[in-house]
């Protein structure tokens, strides 16, 4: 059995020092990418990841999986991102972490204890304190909060869309903050 996974074992490690050699012909675009920080890694952080990156912290654009302690996506970005913290400028995808921050648009499901998006968010965020400038979608956590809704509901403790106005808009919209429900549609 040991015999067996170790077999395994360097057949992994030579698929993926295969791929992170790959010839000069795919340019800007790798199948694997292993880092210890952004500098410290196979490939420099501005190559494309187009397959898996495994890191302790890394940072490049990807359209694939990055699993790490620290998952740094630059540009527009999409796949699943899982560790202790991912960001990113602009994802689709899934987020899951301790912390999610995005300072673009994110488009998918962001889960963690806490969950950023500082532009727009279309889907779900799953998390003790959710943010999103402007959210489509659900936000579920103990505290949502968004700025603007196209349409959207928030469950948990203490809600807050605060372009509701009190009331006025009900049933299409409750109220800037509620206990437990808030929506806009």
């Amino acid at each position: 059995m040991n015999r067996c996974i170790a077999i395994f074992l360097s057949l992994i490690v030579t698929l993926c020092l295969t791929l992170g050699a790959a010839p000069a012909s795919f340019a800007q675009s790798r199948a694997f990418q292993a880092s210890v920080t952004p500098d410290i890694a196979i490939h420099d952080s501005d190559v494309m990841i187009r397959g898996l990156a495994l890191s302790i912290w890394g940072e490049n654009p990807q359209k694939g999986a990055a699993l790490g302690f620290v998952n740094g996506s630059s540009g527009d970005s999409a796949g699943f991102s899982w560790g202790l913290l991912n960001y990113a400028d602009n994802y689709k995808g899934v987020h899951w972490a301790g912390v999610n921050y995005t300072t673009g648009n994110f488009l998918g499901w962001q889960s963690g204890f806490i969950n950023y998006t500082d532009q727009r968010l279309k889907g779900v965020q799953t998390g003790w304190v959710n943010y999103a400038r402007q959210f489509k979608g659900i936000q579920l956590g103990l505290v949502n909060f968004a700025e603007t809704a196209n349409a959207g509901i928030q469950v948990g403790i203490a809600n807050v869309i605060t372009e509701n106005r009190w009331f006025k808009d009900f049933p299409d919209s409750v109220a800037p903050g509620m206990v437990f429900v808030n929506w806009r549609f």
